[in-house]
């Protein structure tokens, strides 16, 4: 079995630490793919860290992830609430899948609260923050760790 954890960021999470830090906070994607790191290694899992603005590359991560990852971490960021391409890859993927939203979704707009991506995964982390990455992390060694 792979100990590669797959760990997917969908738009605009490149500007984390910038955009919105009364919503997302003020770490950096850099900051939390070195904390994914750190904590996958703590662990006893490697992870394949990937941000992108373009729908189609985070397709393509997760069909990447079929054969490569023991399990997918993705913040999906917009796509939550309107990818049905991206709905359709995580179906294909049939190993464990967090969800993840920095931010509490629900305690937001409600344009924010219809997520497809739930349709599929295993596990929703929401509201944690940065520190929710970490702690997906932690959830998905629990997931996929042989008994």
């Amino acid at each position: 079995m792979s100990k590669t954890i797959y760990v997917l960021n969908g738009p605009n999470l490149n500007l984390l630490g910038e955009r919105e830090p009364e919503i997302y906070g003020t770490t950096s994607l850099v900051d939390i793919r070195d904390a994914c790191h750190a904590k996958a290694e703590a662990v006893g899992f490697e992870v394949e860290f990937r941000q992108t603005n373009f729908e189609g590359e985070l397709v393509e991560s997760v069909h990447q992830a079929r054969s490569e990852a023991c399990g997918i971490i993705i913040n999906p960021a917009g796509y939550t609430f309107t990818s049905i391409a991206l709905l359709d890859a995580l179906k294909m993927f049939d190993r464990p899948k967090i969800e993840l939203h920095i931010s509490n979704v629900h305690a937001r707009e409600s344009i924010y609260h219809n997520s497809l991506i739930s349709r599929t995964a295993t596990g929703i982390m929401i509201g944690f923050g940065a520190r929710g990455y970490e702690l997906a992390i932690e959830a998905m060694a629990g997931m996929v760790r042989p008994s």
